[in-house]
């Protein structure tokens, strides 16, 4: 029986990280060897103590924490590291999914490597990969993009740098900031298709599969709730050479066969990277 759990749940060695993966919602999909882990480590170092709190107890876990996040990871990475270099495990947690992932565990992943510390993986949930599977967008090549910058000019590059990429691209966003994103999106890449996935594993899961014309409407009279993906399309290759000229002309086509000039150009508008408006403009 013992040799068993061994071979199980690991070595749980001193001097070591320990990279849990926590759940992104329900707290069911907490990995009988990431419990095991977090009970065994000496220490844990976690985004919020408060949420991870929540969880140990849930799991009747009595462990030391330490806060470890944005704008103190120089100080306590050097702690952290400090104390593993002693001799002693630590389990690093973030507040869903799995922790480095546009989070700044990242440091101290990197850290770790620096100072020769053994570092494992304990798998869980992540945000991203979980949206795409059932976000039934292409996942044959994907970019991960994470947060945009609330810099204007970080956030302008970043996206200009986007406009003629062609895999799937994945985005993080919060519900205070998705209209203004969505507004973003479009101004870069015109009216492309995505899909929305919130509330991950929760109650309230929802993939919403539209365009960044139609979730700007939509978003603009209903207030959004809960964190979202957002995953939009990648350029189409045919686009790399399409002109204004010809996406008015294919409208133009549209408007012959009896299609109203706003339908055409909404038509036209889905299919390449111009706005609806511009098309419009040009058709009247």
């Amino acid at each position: 029986m013992g040799s068993a759990h061994t071979r199980f749940y690991g070595d749980y060695m001193s001097g070591k990280l320990y990279v849990v993966g926590t759940p992104i919602g329900n707290l069911g999909d907490l990995s009988p060897r990431a419990v095991e882990t977090l009970r065994r480590v000496d220490f844990i170092a976690a985004e919020d103590t408060r949420v991870t709190l929540k969880l140990l107890n849930h799991f009747d876990i009595k462990k030391e924490m330490i806060s470890y996040f944005e704008h103190n990871k120089r100080e306590r990475g050097e702690i952290i590291v400090s104390r593993i270099m002693n001799g002693e495990s630590c389990a690093i947690v973030t507040d869903a999914g799995m922790p480095a992932i546009s989070d700044p565990g990242e440091d101290l992943v990197y850290l770790c490597h620096e100072r020769g510390i053994k570092v494992e993986a304990v798998p869980g949930p992540t945000a991203f990969a979980t949206a795409l599977a059932i976000s039934g967008m292409s996942t044959g090549r994907f970019t991960f993009e994470g947060f945009l910058s609330v810099s204007k000019k970080s956030r302008r590059e970043h996206l200009e740098s986007l406009v003629n990429e062609e895999r799937t691209m994945v985005f993080y966003e919060a519900p205070h900031k998705l209209l203004a994103t969505l507004e973003d999106f479009y101004k870069a890449f015109g009216n492309r298709s995505i899909a929305l996935v919130r509330e991950i594993t929760k109650i309230h899961e929802e993939v919403i599969r539209t365009n960044l014309e139609d979730a700007i409407k939509k978003y603009a009279e209903e207030k959004p709730k809960g964190e979202f993906v957002v995953i939009i399309e990648g350029k189409k290759k045919e686009e790399n050479n399409l002109t204004l000229e010809d996406a008015v002309k294919m409208a133009e086509k549209l408007v012959e066969n009896g299609m109203s000039i706003n339908a055409a150009a909404k038509e036209i508008s889905s299919t390449t990277p111009f706005k609806k408006s511009d098309i419009y403009k040009e058709l009247i």
